[in-house]
């Protein structure tokens, strides 16, 4: 919770898109956008996840242009549907044989037809003309030939029925087909109160002969009602007629798959949950190879399972012109024991939609594809906990997402949120492929996206500024990684003035009056410059803020601007680096005929003020206080103790681990009470890692006090 502080206003604007999300779930906001994406991301794992190639067991009869240019415009007379369904029927030995068409109405080329056509007294007067043209007339009954030819192969055939009208309109007579309908599959309260539910209408267009031949009524309606875009991915599998007889009836691609594997009617199975109505999610149909479980929506829908052409871009189906069929090319049995669907990709005859596959796919394909996967058992469905799924999605999307605002970098959130939108991709498409199951992602992957987008933008124009700012204050007092580290969370520093108890150090160097007297000045500079920059150097290395350069005198303490639980011991170990680095720095100096340097430094650690300090026209980062008065004061007790460094009491007191060696109490000015001081014993490299408190006294038993000094 801690990395939150400071990104409140970050977070908000990342989270509002997740918001928006959850409110269109909900539907308490329609977003567009959001379905459209779905529906996009639907069909682009559809055709990815496809089977590929033709599916040998169902053929399509196709009533195509060759079709039409042989044997005229459609509709065609009965007698030639009669000889087209003996075709197939008998020489060919099809299995099943369904009509993706409706014949509502009787022959207009048949006898009696063109009889009442041509009409008595048309013809000049010739006794018994009439008479004997209404007698050959009545001998053609092309819509009986029909009838009997579908009647020769009884539950083998399929006959179209069409849903007319809009859903729970009242009737509409002039609508209503003078064909009565056929029996439907299920009574009228097979769903109880779910009913209202599956699209129900008020008029069934049957097809004349289908009462009397024994073929099994499918309605061929592809959609009910279009999405936004037209294009086919749910189609019904079963509806409701409201008027009499009423019930529910199956779809062209069930009637067929019933009909090829001896499938009774299906059981509906609901789902109840407390507070709810039953919904439908299941048709439950037992087949001769055992039962299979068709999910539907509870709406009777079912998301098409289409297939995708093969490797060169080749149909998913077998077409076979009508017109090869009508003119007996095909050999006898050519199509034995497969499934036949006849229907029409003329594009004049009106019957072709848009599909995730296919911008102008047949509608006898789009049955076709549903008779496929109900054949194979590879049916994609929506899940009822869907919405709940979408939820889910959207708030661990949020989640990662305040996770990776409060990264150390931008490139970590980016990776974070990136992340988080690929592995809700790759989940979705495992329940996918493992599964079937079609599930809302488009919500979270543009919630996330917009966020994360959101969030890099507030973190590029917003937060970057107060990190330059803040490296614009302090990129002169502390060492690059402290500020690097500041930058992460700007909002903890500033430089305002504060208490805290800080150590401070004061190191300065010997005998600087009498090298300033016999140095050349740009001589006197460049030593200067290359003492301190290996000073400042270990320094930084270990976490000090650089105050001030005074003459000879670096002054620097630990604990400010970034608060450091270690600081004495930070400050303790750069003393004793900086002395441990001096002989070699000495030698240098020698070989280069420059002199050595000695130096004294003084530590103590106490409450003081940091901040900035100054005036209107100059202001410094610094500290003040009595502690760094002190300081001052034990750097100057080195050369009267002979040691390099001097530390106060309360250093000591945060290090028992270290050895120390008491120099004894020393008289400060300005204070009643004398003061405790001490030197660190030992090499820097020996300093002790055990991390339990020990105190070490001197080498040899403890070492008397040494005599009491003036601090001046």
């Amino acid at each position: 919770m801690r990395g939150l502080r400071g990104h409140g206003w970050r977070i908000a604007i990342t989270l509002l898109p997740l918001l928006a999300g959850l409110a269109h779930t909900a539907g308490l906001l329609h977003l567009p956008g959001v379905d459209r994406l779905d529906a996009q991301l639907q069909d682009a794992r559809l055709r990815w996840h496809a089977p590929r190639g033709i599916d040998p067991r169902i053929v399509i009869v196709d009533i195509d242009e060759p079709s039409l240019k042989a044997f005229g415009q459609w509709p065609w007379s009965r007698e030639r549907l009669a000889r087209l369904t003996q075709e197939l029927t008998q020489r060919q030995q099809v299995r099943v044989l369904a009509f993706d068409m409706v014949f509502a109405e009787a022959d207009r080329t048949s006898g009696p037809a063109l009889v009442q056509a041509l009409g008595s007294g048309r013809w000049p007067a010739e006794p018994g003309f009439d008479a004997e043209l209404a007698r050959r007339a009545s001998a053609l009954d092309p819509d009986g030939d029909f009838a009997r030819a579908l009647a020769a192969s009884p539950g083998r055939v399929v006959l179209g029925v069409h849903f007319d009208g809009e859903a729970g309109a009242p009737d509409n007579p002039s609508a209503v087909s003078h064909v009565q309908p056929p029996a439907p599959l299920l009574p009228a309260d097979a769903l109880g109160p779910d009913a209202a539910r599956v699209p129900a209408w008020p008029t069934l267009v049957a097809s004349l002969p289908g009462r009397t031949t024994g073929a099994r009524p499918g309605f061929i309606n592809v959609v009910f009602q279009p999405g936004q875009d037209g294009v086919v991915r749910t189609v019904p599998l079963l509806a409701r007629l409201d008027t009499a007889p009423g019930g529910y009836y199956e779809s062209l691609a069930l009637a067929t798959f019933r009909a090829a594997t001896g499938s009774a009617p299906p059981v509906l199975r609901l789902a109840t949950a407390p507070g709810a109505s039953p919904r439908l999610v299941t048709l439950g149909l037992q087949t001769a190879s055992g039962r299979l479980d068709v999910p539907v929506g509870t709406d009777g829908g079912l998301v098409v399972p289409y297939r995708r052409p093969g490797e060169d871009a080749g149909p998913r189906f077998r077409y076979v012109s009508a017109r090869d069929v009508l003119e007996g090319r095909l050999p006898p049995a050519a199509l034995r024991d497969r499934i036949v669907l006849i229907g029409a990709s003329a594009a004049g005859l009106q019957d072709l939609r848009a599909t995730p596959i296919a911008a102008a796919l047949p509608g006898v394909e789009v049955h076709a594809h549903v008779l496929s996967g109900l054949l194979d058992g590879r049916l994609p469905h929506v899940p009822d906990y869907a919405p709940g799924y979408a939820w889910a999605s959207l708030v661990v999307i949020g989640l990662l997402l305040v996770l990776g605002v409060t990264r150390r970098s931008a490139a970590a959130g980016f990776a974070i949120g990136l992340g988080a939108c690929g592995g809700l991709l790759l989940l979705n498409d495992l329940l996918y492929r493992h599964g079937g199951l079609v599930l809302p992602q488009a919500a979270a992957l543009l919630a996330g996206a917009t966020g994360l987008l959101l969030s890099m933008s507030w973190g590029y124009f917003v937060e970057s500024r107060k990190r330059r700012g803040l490296m614009r204050l302090f990129g002169a007092y502390v060492p690059p990684q402290l500020v690097d580290d500041m930058a992460r969370e700007p909002h903890r520093y500033s430089m305002r003035a504060e208490s805290r108890v800080l150590t401070i150090m004061f190191c300065d160097m010997r005998g600087f009056t009498h090298l300033a007297e016999h140095m050349a000045p740009t001589t006197l500079q460049a030593l200067l410059h290359e003492v301190f920059t290996r000073f400042t150097e270990i320094v930084n290395r270990h976490g000090g803020t650089v105050d001030k350069y005074m003459g000879d005198c670096l002054m620097a303490f630990w604990g400010a601007p970034v608060a450091q639980a270690d600081h004495a011991a930070r400050a303790v170990h750069a003393a004793q680096d900086i002395v441990a680095a001096l002989p070699a720095l000495n030698a240098q100096h020698q070989a280069a005929g420059l002199p050595t340097v000695a130096i004294g430094i003084g530590l103590n650690t106490g409450p003081v003020v940091v901040g900035n300090m100054g005036s209107a026209l100059r202001r410094s980062y610094t500290v003040i206080g009595d502690a760094v008065n002190l300081a001052a004061r034990l750097e100057g007790l080195c050369t009267p103790h002979g040691v390099p460094i001097v530390v106060g009491e309360n250093t000591r007191a945060l290090m028992p681990e270290t050895p120390w060696r008491e120099l004894g109490e020393v008289q400060v000015r300005g204070r009643q009470r004398g003061v405790r001081i001490y030197t660190p014993e030992g090499p820097a490299s020996a300093r002790p890692t055990a991390a339990a408190p020990v105190h070490r006294g001197h080498p040899g038993g403890p070492r008397p006090p040494a005599p009491a000094r003036t601090a001046n």
